[in-house]
Parts: C-alpha cells; structure tokens; sequence
C-alpha cells in the first residue's frame, strides 16, 4: 500500500472533506474530584480550566482541550447500554505508547491489550465504567487491504516489545501532540448507523466485514468512527442520571464545510439545532454529535 492509494467506500452523496478530525469529548460523571485523580494521576491529562462541577482536560504543553467532565452527583455506572463503548486517545508515537503501558502496568491498573494491524491499543475504565482505549498507529504505509476494504483484527498485543519502545525513559504524562483520535459507540443497528453517519453525514466506509462491527472515517484515516452492536438487541441509551457521553465532537475545516455537513443531515430527514460554533444533531439513539469549524468566527 502506498499513502496516496484510496481505500474503502464513499457516501453516496456528500462527503466529508478529508482534515475532518475528531475534538473534544464531554463525559457525565459521579464524582468530579475522583475522576481528576484518575484522570490526571493515572492517565496524565493536565486541567486547562475548572468552573464549578465542571472540568476541561488537555495534554502538556498542548492548550487544546480534549475531554470534558461533568458531575452530576448520583450518576451511576452504565453498563451494557447504546451509546459510548470508548472514546480512544491518540499519542503521537510507539515510544509514548511504550511509556504509558509501563507507568499503568507499574500502578496496578487493570488493561486490556489489543494489536490492530494498523495500530496498537490499550483499554482500560474510568471511575464510573466509561471506556477508554489508549493507542499509537502504524505508518499508513504498513497498512494492508483486501480489495477496497482496510485490514484490521483484534490480536495478542506484544507487551515486552512495546514496553521497550518506551527506551527506559519515565511517563510524564499525555504529551504534546495527543489528540482524540476516535470514538467508538455501540448502536442498535449497523444498517441505520451507516445511513445517519455514513450516507447523511458523509464519512467513507473502511472496514464492513467486521463482525458486528462497521469503521467509518474522513481523508483515509482507518476509523474516526467504530459502531457496533455488541451490547445486544435489548439495549438501550443511558439516562440522564447515569454516567455517559454527553457528546463528542468532529471537527471540520471551515464554517462552510461545518454547514454543508449540517445540510446534508437535514436532507436526510435529521434534525439539526445551530449554534454559534456549528451544529449538534443526534443519531437514531439519542447519541449527540457535535460539529464546529477548525477555523474561529468571523
């Protein structure tokens, strides 16, 4: 595979333009004291900004907010229900995925471990049972398809070798660089989440044999977005009393591009609500999406 080579299938209408990114997400928790202790203790956010029961969480040295928290006292865990499964932090390097796996493993946390083929990933919870997935990606180069579909698996990560990429040098924290690089949410059913996020909001499809499972992304990123249907046929989205994603965030180049996106929602029959930033709309579960422009307002 070479990196200008195209892979997996476009919308049938518009389609998102390729800087499309993911930004922030906003979370709903218990306690917002005993989230910052994991969150900055364990995982190595650093607080940009708290105001009241709120917090906003960014890496090092990188002023670009990426996860909100919002307490609401009482929130209980939300297992098994439609909506978030992670929300996925993309470190710059292997090295940097290196030194996180050795800081978790040296405090005791409890990760999951998973080699993608095109990148290498780390899960683990947050105090209220909110999925995180750590990970660094290949190079696009080493990235491999059959026909038009990307590769992915879920396979044994190997450990030892990646603790070495950490090269004996301590975790500070997130660094500079860390982005969201995706979410992945549980939904009700494959064939409506492609038609809201696929064919009305415009991301290509880029792995769809998965099983129970449909990737999605914008400019040939192998997933901005994972959906699935692992929760099951019973499952439904959280209340507003439990923790949860309140709503995650795409990024898009422009205000045009932003209202183009929203038009094409609208077309589609999705309500869409405008503010002065952009728009939110929510899929066929009460998921909310948020989108703004890269660009400040004019």
């Amino acid at each position: 595979m070479t990196t200008s080579r195209r892979f997996g299938i476009q919308p049938p209408g518009y389609r998102l333009p390729d800087p499309t990114r993911v930004g922030r997400v906003r979370l709903q928790v218990a306690d917002l004291s005993r989230s910052l202790s994991f969150y900055e203790g364990v995982l190595g956010f650093r607080v940009i900004e708290r105001s009241g029961a709120t917090a906003t969480l960014a890496a090092h040295d990188d002023p670009t907010p990426l996860v909100e928290l919002h307490e609401r006292a009482g929130a209980v865990p939300s297992p098994g229900r439609l909506g978030l499964y992670h929300f996925a932090i993309l470190l710059p390097d292997r090295a940097a995925l290196g030194r996180c796996f050795v800081h978790l493993t040296a405090l005791g946390v409890r990760v999951g471990a998973s080699d993608h083929l095109v990148s290498e990933a780390l899960y683990l919870h947050d105090p209220d049972g909110l999925g995180i997935e750590v990970y660094c990606d290949r190079p696009r180069e080493a990235w491999e398809a059959h026909g038009e579909e990307l590769v992915m698996d879920t396979a044994p990560l190997n450990g030892a070798d990646l603790a070495r990429a950490a090269g004996g040098v301590a975790w500070s924290g997130m660094p500079a660089g860390t982005i969201i690089g995706h979410i992945h949410l549980h939904v009700g059913n494959l064939d409506q989440a492609a038609t809201f996020y696929h064919a009305a909001l415009g991301l290509d499809k880029m792995v769809w044999t998965y099983p129970g499972a449909l990737f999605l992304s914008a400019g040939g990123y192998h997933h901005h977005l994972g959906l699935n249907t692992w929760a099951g046929p019973t499952a439904r989205p959280p209340g507003d009393g439990e923790a949860r994603l309140l709503d995650w965030e795409l990024v898009l180049p422009g205000s045009d591009q932003v209202e183009e996106a929203a038009r094409s929602l609208e077309q589609a029959g999705y309500p869409v609500l405008r503010g002065e930033r952009g728009w939110r709309a929510a899929d066929p579960w009460q998921t909310t999406l948020s989108c703004r422009s890269a660009s400040p307002p004019r």
